[in-house]
């Protein structure tokens, strides 16, 4: 690989002291130190990946680090996002890991981006760089990303965490293949799981944090074997590595232009219905404590075998014939998958309850890690009498 920065100014004394023992480094030097000085490389988001790698690059000295985030440090970032602390509960997420940064390196040039990545404002602020590296916790920044640096012809360094697995990869449009080529379409929205709702383990995030790093240091200096037409990996609970190798589509529509990546991913509420409940977000509800009322549409013993704990069993038949449930308030109506949910909404709308449905069903909600319950139930006739 060539190197993709061209060196900057010669080094200072100061900054050959700071850097020896990474100048000694076989295939390093001081030309490669200086083109880390020279580069600009943005990172989208200060969360887990983010505030992992961004202290890496400023140690190893990259000149000028761009941080995409509009969210502001929680207590529960605490044990996972480490370059942010106590005192920065309620801090921006980009002004904390500014601060990490300049008490690494005073020198490092840090640009606050505190806004979310759009596809009307990440071209620009990519223009102003020469690498992007994608540490977001979302599928709608992935494809923007992946579809941003491709189109700018600029590589991207992606990683993902999540429990206890991680991914790196790098994608570069005429130089390999790309995230698109590996992942031509999401996944359902209803059956994708976040960090918030299926948790990860912090040291995964330092792991795959460093991964991305040195990703983005030896393409600066032209270094090693990029991952590129290459996936890492990393099961941290075997401690065990694996690559799948990965190749361009020619057959892939190319990339023309950006486009809305929220509806791409069905992620907006408007994606599909004004009635879909996707599963993801019927758990947070759960887990925040929200009083949700449950409407399960299914048969007996159907419910028998799991169901949503809470939930009043109303089969779709019993509905159709006239019989309405004894609940309060708007309704979240499920089945298996979804169809008879869809039905059951239908009628219930139209006599006047305030209803949703859970697209995909408790199938989907068991995918993002909902909790459910297996019981014995009485006849519905018996239930309703």
């Amino acid at each position: 690989m060539l190197p993709l920065v061209e060196p900057g100014p010669a080094l200072e004394p100061e900054r050959i002291t700071r850097y020896s023992r990474q100048l000694m480094l076989p295939g390093v030097g001081e030309v490669a130190q200086r083109r880390l000085r020279a580069a600009r490389v943005l990172v989208i988001g200060a969360g887990g990946l983010g505030s992992a790698l961004v202290p890496v690059l400023a140690g190893a000295g990259i000149g000028t680090i761009g941080i995409a985030d509009d969210d502001v440090v929680e207590l529960s970032n605490l044990h996972r996002q480490l370059s942010h602390g106590v005192a920065d509960i309620g801090r921006a997420k980009v002004d904390s890991l500014a601060d990490t940064v300049h008490a690494i390196d005073p020198e490092c040039t840090v640009v606050r981006h505190g806004e979310r990545m759009t596809a009307q404002n990440l071209p620009e602020i990519l223009d102003q760089y020469d690498l992007l590296v994608d540490g977001s916790d979302n599928f709608p920044t992935r494809y923007l990303a992946n579809d941003s640096a491709e189109l700018a012809g600029k590589p991207l360094v992606w990683g993902s965490i999540l429990r206890w697995h991680g991914q790196v990869g790098v994608a570069w449009r005429g130089q390999g293949p790309t995230f698109r080529d590996l992942f031509p379409t999401p996944p359902p929205a209803d059956e994708t799981l976040s960090c918030e709702l299926g948790g990860v383990l912090p040291s995964l995030c330092t792991a795959i944090g460093s991964l991305l790093a040195t990703e983005v240091i030896k393409l600066i200096i032209g270094i090693g074997e990029p991952l590129l037409g290459r996936v890492l990996f990393y099961d941290a609970l075997t401690a065990r590595t694996r690559e799948i190798s990965y190749a361009a589509d020619a057959d892939r529509d190319q990339v023309t232009a950006l486009i809305d990546y929220e509806l791409f991913c069905s992620t907006r509420s408007d994606a599909n219905d004004s009635k879909s409940l996707a599963a993801a977000e019927l758990l947070q509800r759960i887990r925040a404590g929200e009083q949700v009322a449950l409407l399960d549409v299914r048969e007996p013993h159907e419910t028998a075998a799991r169901r949503i704990p809470g939930a009043e069993l109303l089969p779709i038949g019993l509905i159709e014939s006239g019989e309405n449930p004894a609940l309060d308030g708007p309704l979240v109506i499920y089945c298996e998958q979804d169809p008879r949910s869809r039905r059951a909404a239908g009628v219930l709308e139209a006599r006047g309850y305030a209803v949703s449905y859970l697209a995909g069903g408790i199938r989907s909600f068991v995918a993002v890690g909902g909790e459910v319950e297996g019981t014995s139930i009485r006849h519905p006739e018996e239930v309703h009498a």
